[in-house]
């Protein structure tokens, strides 16, 4: 049961760190390194990467966190 509303927990952050990751993508800054460089700054790839990372562990832990096995 920990685990499932941990892994809950864990998905919020991660979707939440993805909307900060996009939402930097269209900074000034974003885009100036964009358009000379072809790819984002190197903190808001850390934040789409490592929300998605997160919430897919998240999701695992919320769905199958909480069984057990009966041997």
């Amino acid at each position: 049961m920990k685990s499932k509303i941990f892994g809950t927990i864990l998905l919020a952050v991660g979707i939440l760190l993805i909307v900060v990751g996009f939402n930097a993508s269209h900074s000034i800054a974003d885009r100036v390194s964009n358009t000379f460089t072809g790819r984002f700054t190197e903190a808001t790839t850390w934040y789409i990467l490592g929300g998605g990372a997160v919430a897919l562990i998240g999701l695992f832990m919320a769905l199958f966190g909480g069984r057990r096995r009966i041997a």
